[in-house]
């Protein structure tokens, strides 16, 4: 487990994503059994972050529910053989074809992120003859101290109700026959290490589920995203997350009353390990200041780098890599973009044209986020199993 097969990479045409099966399924036993604390807590994995079919079917067979944030990602999902009644169904741009898609596969749950989103739901519904069941997803006004692109659960956000507009979001949903309100749904971010926030989103939804209770209103399901963060720099010291320190905070912090369901989204966390994006040694080029190793991967393959300025470890994929001297590089990609860089002063074995260098804890957010910019061909896949 998480040891890259040396003899499988150096033969395999490049840039490739290379996916270890066996960490996968580990990872995802540990996450089951973590969750299972509580028998109410239903895990559904966050299609965006991976909808490679080889791994949906993995995490399928494992129990699993699905989260998707689009009308592809419902398809992707049925296709790998989530049941629909365990397909949840966010996002803040819902267009009237995924709607309809969602409502003909009667999916779980449809996270709802507006009241104009709610009304136009409801209509569809009614259309249809048939009743939406859905969650409001409350923007909880929690600051999460991550990256601000993916920081979720503030106002100044696109996503969720506003605290302020909450409760006629609930008296709209209550009232309208297409609509059956089942839940409340929050997400304030990704890549979360701390679990501190998460003791926060807690205080929160028991302040507001008190509150409802009170009015009469009860939800019998409480969504609290997902958003638990992995470790990018040690992937080989820590390939499977703190699973169950993160289920024990909403165990001993969440005020849950009768079978109340809790859901969770998780998605960097089940398969941000397990992938590794491989790549070639094109050239080593020497700049008056800088030693550059251009690689024939690029942003194109994984745009994290650029876009979050996020940092991955980088291996040397070779035999001899810990008998080799150590150079410092810029490993940088091909595409006309300054921001095409991987790493900035990386320490490495000293390279040369032809290495294989692995670009670890890219199973989350690199295949699905490829784009063929440049007129570059789309990455494929290899597996160790």
């Amino acid at each position: 487990m998480n040891e890259l097969p040396i003899e499988l990479l150096q033969s395999s045409q490049t840039p490739v994503y290379y996916y270890d099966v066996e960490l996968l399924q580990v990872t995802l036993e540990r996450l089951v059994k973590a969750a299972s604390i509580d028998h109410r807590f239903k895990v559904h994995y966050a299609v965006k972050a991976n909808a490679r079919p080889e791994i949906l079917r993995i995490i399928q067979s494992a129990g699993l529910g699905a989260d998707c944030v689009s009308g592809g990602e419902i398809k992707a999902a049925v296709a790998a053989g989530f049941p629909a009644d365990k397909i949840v169904f966010a996002g803040v741009g819902k267009t009237d074809k995924e709607i309809k898609l969602g409502l003909s596969y009667e999916i779980e749950c449809f996270n709802v992120e507006s009241i104009p989103e709610l009304k136009v739901i409801n209509e569809l519904a009614i259309k249809a003859g048939t009743t939406a069941t859905v969650a409001l997803r409350v923007n909880p006004e929690i600051d999460a101290h991550t990256h601000k692109y993916i920081t979720t659960g503030l106002s100044e956000n696109k996503f969720g109700i506003d605290m302020c507009q909450l409760d006629a979001a609930v008296k709209l949903a209550q009232e309208l026959p297409g609509i059956k309100l089942k839940g409340l749904h929050f997400h304030i971010g990704s890549q979360l290490t701390c679990l501190d926030s998460y003791k926060l989103l807690c205080d929160r939804i028991n302040e507001l589920t008190s509150k409802y209770s009170q009015m009469g209103i009860e939800f019998p399901i409480i969504n609290v995203g997902g958003g638990l963060g992995v470790d990018y720099d040690n992937p080989d010291e820590n390939p499977v997350p703190d699973f169950t320190s993160y289920f024990k905070v909403f165990k001993d912090n969440l005020k849950l009353s009768g079978n109340r369901e809790v859901h969770f989204e998780l998605g960097r966390a089940v398969v941000a390990q397990c992938g590794s994006l491989i790549t070639r040694v094109l050239y080593i080029k020497e700049s008056t200041t800088r030693s550059f190793a251009i690689v024939d991967a690029g942003m194109t393959d994984l745009i994290r780098p650029a876009l979050y300025q996020a940092h991955h470890a980088i291996q040397l994929v070779a035999h001899d890599s810990n008998k080799r001297e150590t150079g410092v590089y810029d490993v940088v990609g091909p595409i006309c973009e300054s921001s095409d860089v991987f790493a900035v002063d990386e320490k490495l074995p000293v390279l040369h044209r032809g290495d294989i260098l692995a670009i670890r804890t890219a199973g989350a957010y690199g295949e699905i986020m490829a784009s063929q910019y440049n007129l570059r061909k789309l990455p494929g896949a290899i597996f160790n199993k």
